[in-house]
């Protein structure tokens, strides 16, 4: 046992060692040449101090933001990462099938998951498991009708609605039945509970602090659930959920299936003929889980940010309303998403609505691991993590010009171009791109189209108490915070169209 005075001896010999990292860092690395802040290239502390240690966390981002100002469009943000803003070198970030790209290892434990799909990090195996789920997210959508129905009854009960929770409680139901093929009915909640939503909450507030200390999750799944709820009730939400997926996945009634004839996504991920290895507890439940946060407040955030700007203009929530009318000339009558697909205006409103809200910030960073990526006049090396966040392309001037303005029109102005004649829909990444890109698109969409057609066409909304801080996002935990929380939008019912 060493004694207090070769303890001591120690400090030299590691200070010395931290030394010599941080002028390998500096000078030798193969990202040295990057341009960057000299401590964000030294240690992942600077990244660590952002986005743990200031007030509410989460403003790493935004100081990526004031990089890319100082430095220029490529920036080396840790020792071992760059971020490139330039929405032309996206696609080559985020490409296609044909060109590996994996997950960077340092992010798996952001989602506080290793088995799903979202977490898994070789190429062929993501799209082993891609494959297998794809067919689920088909263009269909559902429950529109109940969340008119239940608007209906704030306006004759004259109740102020959150409308986050709402939307929260529509996608919600969406994504369960096409899940589980049954409603979890939480439209039907006097409240709008949602306990998916408590969970992606949960779940996304600590996301940071799982990416620097991934043990932290192993030790609180090991610990009793008595425990956690005693110890650490930010996670109780979460354990609570994953236990009633759990339940409902075991059910005999859920299960009963032919082999290779899955009907539902729960059916897949407990269909015999799956490798062992593919249909563990662990590994359904927390593929379910991912799936249905990530399909119930993504979607639920875009439609809270639509209504709040279509409240706010009068004259777009008008022309969206008359457009409408073509497919829905009452408000009885029924359409199929192809009609409302083929309405230019309503397509902007729906492209504008995911550009200002962006639901998923986070820069996702993806890793080439046998190919040498050219920026410029900078290489990035091989096994290199490099991102670009979706916040800074939808935010880019020279592309979206006054870009914090909600505009419809840019989608429509010169036939839905660029100044330099790019399509504008290409730089529209909400769902980011390539290999690894949201697989739910489809039935994202289909219930942008359906719930934004038949909320213009039958409900009159005018917010109460809500103002730009409530939705103006300047955190980031994957999806965007406000100051306080979430954005919260709240609204009266103040008329309810009959023809």
């Amino acid at each position: 046992m060493l004694d207090t005075t070769h303890a001591w001896l120690l400090l030299p010999g590691a200070a010395i060692l931290l030394i010599i990292r941080s002028i390998y860092r500096l000078y030798f690395h193969p990202l040295s040449h990057i341009p960057g802040p000299k401590l964000a290239a030294v240690t992942h502390l600077y990244e660590f101090y952002y986005d743990v240690c200031t007030p509410g966390g989460g403003r790493f981002l935004f100081q990526i933001e004031k990089l890319h100002r100082k430095y220029g469009p490529i920036v080396r943000i840790s020792p071992r990462e760059v971020h490139v803003n330039d929405p032309d070198f996206y696609d080559e970030i985020y490409t296609s099938s044909s060109r590996r790209r994996e997950k960077d290892p340092f992010w798996v434990p952001i989602f506080s998951i290793s088995k799903s799909m979202i977490t898994t990090i070789g190429h062929e195996h993501h799209r082993f498991r891609r494959n297998l789920l794809s067919n689920f997210f088909s263009k269909r959508s559902e429950r529109i009708n109940k969340l008119i129905q239940r608007f209906e009854e704030f306006h004759h009960s004259k109740t102020v609605v959150q409308l986050d929770d709402a939307f929260a409680a529509l996608t919600a139901d969406i994504i369960t039945y096409y899940g589980y093929g049954k409603l979890w009915e939480f439209l039907e909640d006097k409240d709008f509970r949602s306990d998916i939503r408590t969970a992606t909450t949960e779940v996304s507030g600590i996301c940071h602090l799982n990416r620097f200390f991934p043990f932290l999750d192993p030790l609180i799944r090991s610990t009793p659930d008595w425990m956690v709820h005693l110890l650490a009730p930010g996670k109780t939400a979460m354990l609570d959920f994953q236990q009633s997926i759990l339940d409902t996945v075991m059910d005999p009634a859920s299960q009963e299936t032919k082999p290779g004839k899955a009907t539902t996504l729960v059916h897949k991920l407990i269909d015999p003929e799956l490798p062992p290895e593919e249909r563990t507890k662990k590994r359904i439940e927390e593929e379910s889980l991912v799936f249905l946060a990530a399909g119930t407040e993504t979607t639920g955030r875009t439609l809270t940010i639509a209504s709040y700007h279509l409240a706010q203009n009068r004259d777009v929530l008008e022309r969206l309303r008359e457009e409408v009318k073509a497919v829905l000339p009452t408000t009885t009558s029924t359409c199929t998403l192809l009609d409302l697909e083929r309405l230019p205006y309503l397509t902007a409103v729906v492209n504008e609505s995911l550009r200002i809200a962006t639901p998923a910030m986070n820069r996702f960073p993806r890793v080439a691991p046998d190919e040498t990526l050219v920026y410029k006049e900078y290489p990035i090396p091989p096994g290199t993590p490099m991102g670009c966040s979706p916040f800074f392309i939808h935010r880019n001037a020279t592309i979206f010009p006054n870009p914090e303005k909600f505009d419809p029109d840019r989608w429509t102005r010169t036939n839905g171009k660029t100044a330099t004649g790019e399509r504008l829909d290409r730089y529209l990444t909400a769902f980011t791109k390539g290999s690894r890109a949201c697989l739910g698109i489809n039935l994202a969409y289909a219930e942008l189209y359906m719930a934004l057609a038949h909320l213009a066409r039958r409900v009159e909304l005018e917010l109460h108490n809500t103002g730009p801080e409530d939705v103006k996002i300047c955190r980031e935990f994957v999806i965007g915070y406000t100051k306080r929380a979430e954005p919260r939008v709240y609204a009266r019912v103040t008329g309810v169209l009959q023809d």
